[in-house]
C-alpha cells in the first residue's frame, strides 16, 4: 500500500491524503507551495496555495441569508434574542395577505 501525504489548502486545513504520484503532478501545475520534509528526507505534509476563490473567506450569512434576530443588551446586564420589526403596525399586512391568497387553491 503507498503512503499517503496529507494536504493541505493555504488556511491549514486538511483537504486530502495523497500519493507521491499525486503530489508531482500537483507540482508540475504549480498548486504546490510548499513541502515539508522529514530529516530522513520523506515527505511530511504539502501545503496548496491560496486559490482566487478561497481569496475572501466564507461568512455565516453567505449560508444562512439575513438575520432578523439579534442579541439585546438590557439595561440591567442581562442579554436577550430580539426580532427585528420588518415594519408598523398594519405596514405589512397587504403583502401579507397577497401572498397568503396567492398561495390558496381554488377546489
Amino acid at each position: 500500500m503507498p503512503r499517503l501525504i496529507p494536504l493541505y489548502n493555504a488556511d491549514g486545513e486538511l483537504q486530502d491524503k495523497i500519493t507521491e504520484q499525486r503530489l508531482r503532478r500537483l507540482q508540475v501545475h504549480g498548486l504546490i507551495a510548499r513541502v515539508v520534509r522529514h530529516p530522513k528526507g520523506h515527505v511530511n505534509r504539502a501545503v496548496m496555495f491560496r486559490r482566487e476563490a478561497e481569496g475572501r473567506g466564507a461568512n455565516l450569512t453567505d449560508y444562512v441569508g439575513t438575520r432578523y434576530s439579534f442579541r439585546e443588551h438590557l439595561e440591567d446586564g442581562h442579554i436577550a434574542w430580539s426580532l427585528k420589526q420588518l415594519g408598523q403596525g398594519d405596514e405589512l399586512r397587504p403583502v401579507f395577505l397577497q401572498v397568503v391568497t396567492g398561495c390558496m387553491v381554488n377546489p
